[in-house]
C-alpha cells in the first residue's frame, strides 16, 4: 500500500488508541531521536537492505529506486522501477521487488539486470504484488492486494482474493527457463499487505491491513503454511524483525511487539503515515523508515536479523 487516502479508518483508529511511550525494553538507544535524513519524495516505500548495510527504498510516485548508502550519501540506484514497491535483498546482493506498474514480482541483479519472476497466477493477472519477504534456504513469500492504481492500464480485478503467495526456489533438476512453481498459501484475508518472517525460516507474520490484524503461521518445509494465529491486533505496511524476536509494525509511527505479541514500544514520526521500515548500517543497528514524503532513522540498542534472505 502507498497512499494514505486508502487507509483514513486504519489511521483514525490508530490515532484513538494513541502512542504509548517507550517501555523499559524499548528497542531505541538511549537518548536516541528519529532523525530526518531527506524529505524529497512524493511517497515511500519498501525500505530494505543490501549485504553492506546500504539501504534502498522507492518514491513509487516518481517510479524511482533510491539508495541511502553506508555513508549517509543518497543517489537514484533505478528509474525507471516500474512502480517498485516493498523490496528485499538476498545474500548475493539480488534484489527483489514488488513492480506495481505491471503487477509483477522482480529480480533486479546488482548489474541492474531485470529478470521477470511472477506476472500471473493460473493464467490470471495477479492483484499488485505489494511486500515481499525470502525465505531463508530459498523461496520467497509475498502479498497481493487490490489497491486501485492510477497508472495502471488494465481491466478488473482478475484474480477472486486478495491473497498470498509462495514461490518455490528453483530445483536443481530443473532445465534452465522452467518456471519456479508458484502457490497460492493464504486466501482468506481482507487485505494482506506487510509480510516478514523469522530469520531460522520457522514463522510467517502476514498483516491484514484493513482488518487491523497481524497473523503468525508456522513454515513447513515444502512452503506451506499451518497453525495460524492471531499474533496482534494491529494491521501492517510494512514489517521487520530484531535479534530478540521482536515484530515491528508500520502505520501512524512504528510499533514494536515482542515475539508472544505484547506491545513493548512506539517510535513517533513526525509524519502521517509510515509505509516501512528495516535495519541497515554496517551493524544493522539502525532503523530505517520510510515515512510519507520522508526517510527517517533511528539508532537501536538491538541489532536487525532480517536484511536478507534466500540464497
Amino acid at each position: 500500500m502507498n497512499r494514505i487516502q486508502s487507509s483514513m479508518i486504519i489511521l483514525l483508529a490508530m490515532l484513538a488508541g494513541g502512542c504509548a511511550a517507550a517501555s523499559e525494553h524499548g528497542v531505541t538507544a538511549l537518548g536516541a531521536q528519529v532523525e530526518k535524513l531527506s524529505r524529497e519524495f512524493e511517497f515511500t516505500e519498501g525500505a530494505t537492505c543490501d549485504p553492506e548495510g546500504n539501504v534502498y527504498f522507492t518514491d513509487q510516485p516518481n517510479d524511482r529506486i533510491m539508495k541511502w548508502s553506508v555513508d549517509g550519501k543518497l543517489s537514484v540506484f533505478m528509474k525507471p522501477s516500474n512502480r517498485s514497491n516493498g523490496m528485499m535483498f538476498d545474500t548475493k546482493g539480488n534484489l527483489y521487488s514488488c513492480a506495481d506498474e505491471k503487477n509483477e514480482l522482480w529480480l533486479i541483479a546488482p548489474d541492474k539486470k531485470v529478470t521477470v519472476l511472477v506476472k500471473e497466477y493460473k493464467g490470471k493477472l495477479l492483484n499488485a504484488p505489494n511486500d515481499v519477504w525470502l525465505r531463508p534456504g530459498g523461496g520467497l513469500y509475498f502479498t497481493d492486494p487490490w489497491y486501485k492504481r492510477d497508472w495502471w492500464k488494465r481491466g478488473p480485478q482478475e484474480q477472486e482474493v486478495e491473497g498470498v503467495y509462495y514461490l518455490a526456489p528453483q530445483r536443481k533438476e530443473d532445465k534452465p527457463g522452467t518456471p519456479r512453481q508458484l502457490t497460492r498459501v493464504i486466501d482468506n484475508l481482507e487485505t494482506p499487505n506487510g509480510i516478514t518472517g523469522t530469520p531460522d525460516g520457522r514463522t510467517l507474520y502476514v498483516s491484514d491491513l484493513k482488518a487491523q490484524r497481524t497473523y503468525a503461521y508456522d513454515i513447513r518445509p515444502d512452503g506451506s503454511l499451518t497453525n495460524r494465529r492471531l499474533f496482534c491486533e494491529m494491521g501492517s505496511d510494512g514489517m521487520t524483525v530484531d535479534s530478540e524476536g521482536n515484530v515491528y509494525l508500520t502505520g501512524k509511527g512504528v510499533t514494536v511487539f515482542d515475539k508472544a505479541g505484547k506491545r513493548i514500544d512506539h517510535i513517533d514520526v513526525p509524519e502521517e503515515w509510515s509505509a516501512n521500515v528495516c535495519f541497515g548500517g554496517k551493524d544493522r543497528k539502525t532503523l530505517f523508515i520510510t515515512a510519507s514524503k520522508g526517510l527517517y532513522a533511528v539508532k537501536t540498542r538491538v541489532r536487525g536479523v532480517n536484511d536478507q534472505g534466500g540464497k
